[in-house]
């Protein structure tokens, strides 16, 4: 773990060649169909490209739209593995329905559907590392895919410009400073992509339970289970709160953060505060995700868990299958 973390911005040096390329039909509109790790590029192209028309479906099969608007619908079937039943499932509608449909992983089931039934695919390198880690190559394989070339130029530029060791020392405090408590983190809608990637990273990573959650709706539920009251102090006090800040969100949702921050401190509760920096959205994502990387790897030594392998989730699927 500790060397994909390292080595991450090398994966932005990836050039993504998509197989049966004359039959990718770019309709304007796209789903991207993955679980876990292999759908988080859809999450971060949207956090990026706002506006445009992609999204994420996390479940078996393809989601209830009329059949004339899938129809007009690249569905992108993601599995690092290939083999992930969810997005096979979803892969196999789309074929058996005659919808546009193309493929992203590192080889397996979808890959071997892909070529039978002659539909655009990129298969992306299998390095080793884990899904949550290979970031870098789903992105730039679906930029491809959708044809996002300004995306495609603004990752090639994070080859050079993002050096994941300045972000090492700083995620070491933050596990030191979080250790015996549950991580909350909140970020605002549109940076919905990195407060989710920061929880995932301390459940899979670090191997600790951490919730997340966005503002503005979480003013209107979330934080008042954190009012605390002599009887509820105990509870309370487990929870250590991490606000991701940016200066382009709308001014009232930075208003609503600082505000919640003080009502936290207040309570005596612990936060500690992020910004959201960089010249570019990528940058300024990629790189905070590298902070959680760092501080999730770091919270895995500091408990002595196994930063790397998820073996509840292998357990997981061999129980179900």
């Amino acid at each position: 773990m500790e060397e994909a973390i390292r080595n991450f911005a090398k994966q932005f040096e990836y050039e993504p060649k998509i197989e049966n390329e004359e039959k990718l039909q770019r309709t304007g509109k796209y789903i991207i169909c993955g679980m876990g790790g292999s759908h988080l590029q859809g999450d971060v192209m949207q956090n990026a490209a706002p506006g445009f028309d992609l999204s994420v479906h996390q479940d078996y099969g393809l989601p209830g739209w009329p059949d004339e608007v899938l129809k007009k619908t690249l569905i992108i079937a993601s599995s690092y593995s290939g083999n992930t039943e969810e997005a096979v499932s979803a892969f196999e509608e789309a074929v058996e329905k005659g919808y546009p449909v193309a493929v992203s992983s590192t080889g397996g089931k979808l890959i071997d559907l892909a070529k039978e039934h002659g539909v655009p695919y990129i298969q992306i390198p299998d390095t080793g590392i884990q899904p949550r880690s290979a970031l870098g190559f789903t992105f730039k394989a679906l930029a491809a895919i959708v044809g996002r070339e300004d995306m495609s130029e603004q990752a090639a530029a994070l080859a050079f410009d993002l050096k994941p060791e300045e972000f090492e020392e700083q995620g070491r405090k933050l596990a030191e400073t979080l250790k015996g408590r549950v991580p909350v983190i909140y970020a605002s809608n549109k940076n919905y992509s990195i407060a989710y990637n920061w929880k995932i990273k301390f459940n899979e990573t670090g191997k600790i339970p951490a919730c997340y959650n966005l503002f503005p709706e979480l003013n209107h539920n979330e934080m008042t289970g954190f009012d605390v009251a002599d009887s509820t102090k105990d509870i309370a006090e487990n929870f250590h709160f991490i606000f991701l800040k940016d200066v382009q969100d709308h001014p009232r949702i930075q208003k609503r953060m600082e505000v919640l921050e003080k009502q936290l401190k207040d309570r005596g509760l612990l936060l500690e505060t992020f910004n959201l920096e960089g010249a570019t959205p990528l940058y300024k994502i990629f790189s905070s995700l590298l902070l959680a990387d760092w501080t999730a790897l770091h919270t895995a030594k500091l408990y002595g868990t196994e930063p790397e392998q998820v073996p509840m989730i292998e357990e997981f699927k061999k129980l179900i299958a």
